[in-house]
């Protein structure tokens, strides 16, 4: 599949890859709700959770296991429940 072919891209701006790529970027670094898509298995994480002291994201990077999470330096389950994930921003 030529995807320059599929979609009008204006080559002078840059390539479909770069567009592909930066389309990635943003998606990645969007918070998503747990309720609306659940976090993958296989990625590092950053959760988003809601506490006595109000919202705020765990300055860690998690990973989602059977059951919860836990905290990825560390392997140690934690006991979390966020209310939005996304990919860890390394």
């Amino acid at each position: 599949m030529n995807f320059d072919a599929d979609f009008d891209v204006d080559q002078s701006e840059g390539s479909a890859t770069d567009l592909f790529f930066a389309i990635m970027a943003l998606a990645r670094s969007e918070w998503r709700p747990v309720w609306q898509e659940a976090p993958p298995y296989w990625a590092d994480l950053e959760l988003a959770v809601i506490e006595d002291e109000g919202p705020h994201a765990l300055v860690f990077p998690c990973r989602r296991i059977t059951g919860g999470f836990m905290k990825l330096e560390t392997k140690a389950p934690i006991d979390v429940r966020p209310t939005h994930w996304r990919y860890w921003q390394s």
